[in-house]
């Protein structure tokens, strides 16, 4: 698939459209076999989703997130979109306890999880940790000032926001029934039109299994977090990608996926992560947010 291409199949009952974005294999899946309607739908969800991409990607120089990052301790411009995502940061970090920071993103200089046995020293992590600390940042609605050599990274959170935006801008478009799909990361705008759930299949992070949970799903968003494809494997222990914030290491006895429903993917995301940041008590947490959730061990 090429960068920004749209690819769009037509299925049984509807339509599938392809597309890449935010390091992940994207489709939105349209019960309707109006061709017009689905094109529409299409352009419109990858416009926005590539928008978010753009704007808060930090592979992209000229991203609103890379000016923050390269700001160097001056105050930095943000707009009103910014400004509630650091809420939204700010809500998920008091919620943790600290576990989960969105300025833990820099430890990638010590963690490369790339299914190998290269695990950091404890030197290397902790030289990288005096530039770890949300409470460290200051910002309003008009600006944020990142103390120097520090960063911010929306990737525990980027995905989801995209999701939930793309079902806004369906549903102020059409009553048919979408399913936005960002690499795992979903959430259905209604039933199917045959009144039957949508099928979701989750793939299992056991290195030696071949299964894939099919979850049914009518309505709402659905979320995994876990170490399917970032991990590193030393000595027949497994280190999962998921950081502690406090400490710079992964979280010890966590499961090693979990999948969460929600309401909005953006709720949905957060609750997966924030179990797996619980370690051996992940899913005693989300059995008291009373929510519906799939562990795997």
């Amino acid at each position: 698939m090429k960068k920004r291409e749209l690819i769009i199949t037509k299925q049984d009952e509807g339509h599938s459209v392809n597309f890449f974005a935010m390091a992940s294999t994207c489709e939105v899946i349209i019960d309707s076999l109006d061709e017009q309607l689905v094109n529409k739908i299409g352009q419109l969800v990858a416009t926005e989703v590539w928008r978010i991409e753009d704007k808060y990607s930090r592979y992209n120089e000229s991203s609103a997130l890379s000016q923050i990052n390269l700001s160097q301790g001056a105050s930095c411009l943000i707009d009103n979109e910014t400004f509630l995502l650091l809420n939204f940061a700010d809500q998920c970090y008091q919620l943790s306890d600290g576990l989960f920071d969105i300025t833990t993103g820099i430890l990638r200089k010590a963690w490369r999880f790339d299914c190998s046995d290269n695990i950091p020293s404890t030197t290397q992590v902790n030289n990288i940790m005096s530039l770890v600390g949300w409470g460290k940042i200051s910002y309003n609605q008009q600006q944020i000032i990142l103390p120097k050599g520090m960063e911010l990274d929306f990737g525990g959170i980027g995905k989801e926001y995209a999701v939930d935006r793309a079902i806004l801008l369906i549903q102020e478009l059409t009553n048919a029934p979408v399913l936005v799909n960002l690499g795992g990361d979903l959430c259905a705008s209604a039933i199917r039109t045959n009144q039957q759930p949508w099928q979701i299949g989750i793939e299992n992070p056991n290195i030696n299994s071949n299964q894939t949970m099919v979850i049914s799903l009518s309505q709402g968003a659905l979320a995994t977090s876990g170490d399917a494809k970032r991990f590193l494997l030393k000595n027949d222990k497994r280190y999962s990608h998921i950081l502690n914030a406090k400490t710079g290491w992964p979280i010890d006895d966590a499961p090693h996926s979990m999948t969460v429903t929600a309401p909005q993917c953006i709720q949905a995301g957060i609750l997966a992560t924030l179990a797996l940041l619980q370690g051996k008590n992940a899913e005693q947490f989300l059995t008291e947010q009373d929510v519906k959730y799939w562990a795997v061990r």
